[in-house]
């Protein structure tokens, strides 16, 4: 913050995830839910469209891995009743990850 009191240079992008945090803090529970579904049905998405994909099938388990244990690891942190900050956190590197794949698979 500035002497005047205002923020001066805030990233939009960390003022947006900020304000995200903020709002499943309040509602995680619900939130929590509601993502589980959310981000198994993308990874199960990204996982049908990488098999149907021509390339190795060393590089096609690999990536199923990482889509694979990225939503368990979410998965098992709402189980665990993790930090709010570390739930959301690994929700949004579950989503992101398997929405790469996704879109990477599909052109």
């Amino acid at each position: 913050m500035t002497h005047s009191g205002s923020e001066k240079g805030v990233n939009p992008l960390l003022k947006r995830y900020q304000s995200l945090l903020n709002e499943f803090k309040k509602e995680q529970t619900g939130y929590a839910a509601i993502a589980i579904i959310a981000q198994s049905c993308l990874g199960s998405a990204a996982v049908m469209v990488l098999l149907m994909n021509e390339m190795p099938m060393a590089t096609k388990m690999v990536f199923i891995f990482l889509i694979t244990i990225l939503c368990m690891g979410y998965n098992a942190a709402v189980l665990a009743q993790l930090k709010s900050k570390t739930t959301f956190n690994m929700l949004l590197i579950s989503l992101v990850f398997s929405s790469a794949v996704l879109i990477a698979n599909l052109f």
